[in-house]
C-alpha cells in the first residue's frame, strides 16, 4: 500500500546473522576436513605447522622429524601405554570425559589462587586429536570450545582405532619430533613397531611435557612416571 514504509532489517540483526553464517560455515569446513582424514593420512598437523614457523625463526632450514606409519606398524605397548597415560577410557567414552574436565578446572583454579603455574588438562585423546590436527596450542576458551566441537565430529565419524592411529601419528614427542616412529628412532634408534614395554611407558610419559623430557630423560619424576604406566598398561585393551 502507498505511503507504507518497507521492513527493513536493523543492522546488528543483519551483524548477527552474518556472523551465524560464518560460524557455520566454518564448522562446514570443520567437517570437511574431519571427513578428509577419517579416510586419507595427514602429511602434517596444525600444531605441526605451528612448530615449524616457530623453529624457522632461528634457523630457516630446519625440518621436522615425521614419517607416517600405519597402525600395524606401531608397538602394541606403545599404544597400551598411551591410553594408560593420556585416556584410560578411550574404548568406552564419547570422545570427552566431562568430570575429567571439571576437576582440572577446580585444580587449576586452586593453582591460579595460590600463584602457581602448574596445571592439569582433563583431555581425551579424542580432544587432544582435534587440538593437534586441526586447532592449536593456544589457551583460551574460545579454542576450547571449538575443540569441544570438533571432538564430537571425530568421535561420530571416526573408529577408535583410526583415532588412535592418527594420533600416535602427530603427537609431539620433542623439538621437532612428532609421531611415534620419529619418537621411537629420536630416543631408541629403533623402528616404531620395535618398541619395547619399557621404551614405550617411558615415550607415553613424556607426553605431556614432551620438550622439556626432550632435554631432561633421566629425571625421578619420569623414571618413576614410567614405571607406573609400565604397570597399568598390562590392563589396556587397544582396538
Amino acid at each position: 500500500m502507498a505511503g507504507r514504509k518497507s521492513r527493513r532489517m536493523p543492522w546488528p540483526a543483519k551483524l548477527a546473522l552474518a556472523l551465524v553464517g560464518l560460524f557455520l560455515l566454518y564448522q562446514l569446513w570443520m567437517l570437511g576436513q574431519v571427513l578428509w582424514y577419517a579416510h586419507f593420512n595427514p602429511g602434517s598437523s596444525a600444531v605441526m605447522r605451528e612448530e615449524m614457523a616457530v623453529l624457522r625463526r632461528t634457523d630457516p632450514r630446519i625440518t621436522l622429524q615425521h614419517t607416517w606409519v600405519p597402525y600395524a606398524r606401531i608397538s602394541n605397548s606403545l599404544k597400551r601405554a598411551v591410553i594408560a597415560s593420556e585416556d584410560a577410557n578411550f574404548l568406552d567414552n564419547s570422545g570427552v570425559e566431562w568430570d575429567a574436565i571439571r576437576e582440572a578446572w577446580i585444580y587449576n583454579q586452586r593453582q591460579e589462587e595460590l600463584g602457581r603455574k602448574a596445571r592439569r588438562g582433563g583431555s581425551t585423546i579424542t580432544q587432544q586429536l582435534a587440538k593437534n590436527l586441526l586447532l592449536s596450542n593456544s589457551r583460551n576458551y574460545l579454542r576450547k570450545g571449538e575443540e569441544l566441537l570438533v571432538t564430537f565430529m571425530i568421535d561420530r565419524i571416526m573408529s577408535k582405532q583410526r583415532i588412535l592411529e592418527i594420533y600416535l601419528n602427530i603427537a609431539e614427542w620433542g623439538t621437532g619430533v612428532f609421531g611415534a616412529q620419529a619418537a621411537a628412532r629420536h630416543y631408541y634408534q629403533v623402528d616404531a613397531s620395535q618398541l619395547n614395554a619399557y621404551q614405550a611407558a617411558k615415550l607415553a610419559a613424556m607426553l605431556p611435557n614432551p620438550r622439556y623430557y626432550d632435554r631432561h630423560r633421566d629425571t625421578r619424576y619420569l623414571e618413576g612416571r614410567t614405571g607406573v604406566l609400565a604397570a597399568r598398561m598390562r590392563q589396556v585393551d587397544i582396538p
